[in-house]
């Protein structure tokens, strides 16, 4: 097929918007600005077509999301619910529940929460708990392996890149990978039916990192003291709920609520009945998130020292990663005119060759696009990973005449699997910024997570298009 002027023009501006991201010579944001505004001079589509993604409804479910995050952050919910789970009974001062806990309150907060967030404050918990285990050993002289505080810093890089997956808003990523889907094979998947996909891969993943890492990184001694007694400490700390964090809690919990609605009352009422259209068409994720920011603005906050009581969130205090919103727009913006103009669906044909055109091109398909997913990722962020493998991986799909929406959701899952390099991911550099996580140790372990990611997210998705298939 040949490629009309407006492909071509187009393929020109997409290399060099790849080549942009690949080498960060301009923020990541601005380059995708670059490459949306360069559409319209170079005539590929007109001014509203080629920025009409940037008001897409995604955006103002980040939007909402970044304000709850912010709100639950400022608050310190998230810091509530570390220490609340690294209490448990079950943790215990064990090296193995000690780096079970720290993985599953890094999944758990991140799947709601940026994972950087997530990966900052509980790099700051479990440097506490590092230094408690040394002042502890001190005086008893059980001092664990230099090696175990390796491995807990990679149990929160990595787990907040894990814990990213189990929710739509877990990660920029997910948006992503789902608005390409939504526009270009016309699937809209809700939060309750992204969950079923992601949970299972979320568990798998955090188990097999925390055998990986007590392998890797054992602690050589049996029970950590100082650990308990440093936990509640810090949660006694804490003290009683206050007005703020009720509040932050009850309007997070009222947006969890409008999520998983529309998904309940179509298991409950089932496809035809007319609440679930209305649900469908009066209440999608961005219009709930956007109400339960909105009740952070109502809702009372803490009092303040001259006795007045502002709202749990104020204006001022809002912060919103626009650029994560400009990255997102900017790049669905060259997705949809990759479709539109036909170059997806040439680049597709082109290299359609190497999948197999028997029985197994769908299982290859879905191989491919979460193999070329997870190495992007760990050379280009996330978001630019998914934005560039996921509208390919479907207009290979196309062409070769098969299901593209398992191809599509293997590529969103594993786009956020980078872990080998300091630069794979901002939880990554986070951690290895410390000083207790040498390079090596970051890319041995990181390859072998990559490689089981990488297994986990195939198999997970071709047991769900088989599931879809099923008569």
């Amino acid at each position: 097929m040949e490629l009309s002027p407006e492909a071509l023009k187009l393929a020109l501006i997409v290399v060099v918007v790849i080549v942009l991201w690949f080498t960060e010579a301009l923020p990541l944001a601005v380059t995708a600005l670059l490459g949306a505004a360069a559409c319209v001079v170079a005539g590929v589509a007109p001014a509203k077509e080629v920025f009409r993604p940037f008001a897409d409804p995604l955006i103002f479910l980040f939007i909402g999301s970044f304000l709850l995050a912010e709100a639950i952050r400022q608050h310190r919910l998230d810091r509530r619910l570390a220490y609340a789970m690294l209490s448990l009974p079950a943790v215990g001062e064990r090296p193995l529940g000690i780096m079970a806990a720290v993985v599953a309150v890094s999944v758990a907060i991140s799947a709601f929460i940026s994972n950087t967030v997530t990966a900052a404050m509980m790099l700051a918990i479990v440097s506490g708990i590092l230094a408690a285990i040394d002042e502890a050993a001190d005086r008893s002289g059980a001092r664990p392996a230099a090696a175990f505080a390796t491995g807990l810093h990679l149990c929160i890089a990595f787990g907040a890149s894990i814990g990213g997956l189990a929710t739509p808003i877990g990660t920029p990523t997910n948006l992503i990978g789902l608005g390409f889907i939504r526009e270009q094979t016309g699937v809209s998947i809700s939060f309750p039916g992204w969950c079923v996909m992601s949970l299972p891969i979320v568990a798998v993943m955090a188990a097999l990192l925390v055998a990986v890492m007590a392998r890797m990184f054992p602690a050589g001694v049996d029970r950590l003291v100082g650990v308990q007694a440093f936990v509640q400490a810090e949660r006694s700390r804490l003290g009683s709920w206050t007005a703020g964090q009720r509040s932050t809690a009850l309007a997070f919990g009222a947006t969890v609520a409008m999520w998983v609605l529309p998904g309940l009352c179509l298991v409950a009422l089932g496809p035809g009945h007319p609440l679930n259209r209305w649900l469908r068409d009066r209440l999608p994720e961005g219009v709930a998130a956007v109400i339960g920011a909105i009740l952070l603005f109502v809702l009372p906050g803490d009092r303040a020292r001259d006795g007045r009581r502002p709202r749990a969130l104020t204006w001022s205090q809002t912060r919103i990663d626009w650029d994560i919103v400009l990255l997102y727009g900017g790049g669905l913006a060259l997705g949809e005119l990759c479709f539109s103009t036909g170059l997806a669906a040439n680049v597709g044909q082109a290299i359609t060759g190497l999948i197999p055109r028997d029985g197994g091109a769908a299982a290859a398909l879905v191989a491919v696009a979460a193999l070329v997913a997870v190495v992007t990722s760990e050379f280009t962020s996330n978001v630019a990973s998914a934005t560039m493998v996921v509208p390919i991986v479907i207009a290979m799909g196309q062409a070769i005449g098969i299901d593209p929406l398992p191809a599509a959701l293997a590529a969103t899952f594993a786009a956020s699997l980078g872990f080998m390099m300091p630069v794979s991911t901002p939880c990554n550099a986070l951690v290895y910024g410390s000083g207790r996580v040498p390079l090596r140790a970051m890319m041995a372990s990181g390859a072998v997570i990559d490689v089981a990611g990488t297994l986990v997210v195939t198999a997970a998705m071709l047991i769900a298009g088989r599931c879809w298939n099923a008569p």
